[in-house]
């Protein structure tokens, strides 16, 4: 193993040992940072000579079947590896700079799910969720930004429910992010005409119970998840709307009627991966100290379901109706006076939100 594998395996490997979601290359007029995205912020690494990462770039490129000749355009590639005894899935991406092309690697263990006692910062939030997998057909979404852990819930949710009740689950995903063995996985590909509509329409051929489509991003996707919903399949999708309530304007936006809103959707989620307080640290903790926790961030959920679900959508429609339901607000409040979260987590949060 040469200089340049070597230095690629030990960034990958350091990256997946302590938990790290991402590992940042930037480069600058005469050398290049690298930074670890480690729950949410990014922590500074270590610095590359111009040229050591120029060669690490390439050797990058060309096991990730990208163009290792263009430097011009933006380019994604994947590859696979494995870190002791773990496969690990990399989505890598190239962005030209004033200097020379950034790279971004993102980690994708496959065995990463979450024990249920893990999932949820409240257990009654879990038990919530649980329970809207007894139904055999509707419409569960999850709300939330990029990273804030909502297809970890899917999967987590989704591997207890398999040890209850024996059912053919097909995912679709862009890309699959994790690999089940006892789960149909299908991969959104553009090129081969396999799109998240046209994948859809052809799952829903293949005698499924539960269907994770892994986000309703366009009109044709969320009426075919719809009427799949409508038939007698449970569907599992995720949007990107700030709240729960968002995601009833949005399906409006992409031309689904009140009456099929009312008749399938179950419920909507919103969640936000937030930092645990530290029990040694009075502010942000070490490196060192990140390393040494196992659990360093919960997911927070805002649950709109039954009754609340009901109400709200009626005041969506413009009905004068009162309707109450812990808002991602009330749950990290909670978690404040309760010890779990920093009052600076929560002002973070909020701003962000606003």
């Amino acid at each position: 193993m040469n200089e340049i594998e070597q230095l690629a395996d030990r960034l990958v490997k350091e990256a997946s040992e302590i938990g790290a979601s991402d590992i940042h290359i930037v480069p600058r007029r005469d050398d290049a940072l690298i930074q670890f995205r480690m729950d949410g912020s990014l922590v500074v690494k270590g610095m590359l000579e111009k040229g050591l990462y120029e060669r690490l770039l390439v050797y990058f490129k060309f096991l990730a079947d990208m163009d290792i000749g263009e430097r011009r355009r933006p380019q994604s590639g994947a590859m696979e590896i494995t870190q002791n005894g773990v496969h690990v899935s990399l989505r890598l991406s190239t962005l030209p700079t004033l200097y020379d092309e950034s790279l971004v690697i993102r980690l994708l263990p496959h065995n990463s799910l979450l024990p249920l006692s893990h999932l949820a910062l409240f257990p009654s939030t879990t038990r919530i969720l649980l329970s809207l997998l007894h139904h055999s057909h509707g419409l569960l979404i999850f709300t939330g930004p990029t990273g804030s852990g909502k297809t970890t819930t899917l999967y987590t949710l989704l591997a207890a429910c398999q040890k209850k009740w024996p059912r053919n689950v097909i995912t679709l995903e862009d890309p699959v992010e994790k690999r089940i063995e006892n789960m149909l996985q299908v991969q959104v590909n553009e090129k081969a005409g396999i799109t998240y509509a046209t994948g859809l329409k052809a799952i829903l051929r293949h005698d499924p119970d539960v269907v994770i489509v892994g986000e309703i991003r366009d009109e044709e996707t969320a009426k075919i998840a719809v009427r799949a919903a409508l038939t007698g399949h449970l569907i599992l999708s995720t949007m990107h709307t700030k709240n729960a309530i968002g995601a009833i304007y949005r399906l409006l936006e992409f031309g689904v009627s009140w009456r099929e809103i009312e008749q399938t959707m179950l419920a909507v989620t919103a969640q936000r991966l937030v930092e645990l307080m530290c029990p040694f640290c009075k502010e942000a903790c070490s490196a060192f100290c990140r390393r040494q926790r196992k659990i360093r961030r919960a997911a927070v959920y805002e649950c709109l379901h039954g009754e609340a679900l009901a109400r709200a959508i009626q005041a969506a429609r413009g009905e004068e109706v009162e309707y109450r339901y812990r808002t991602l607000q009330h749950m990290m409040k909670k978690g404040v006076a309760l010890g779990f979260l920093s009052p600076s987590v929560f002002k973070r949060e909020m701003i962000e939100d606003a």
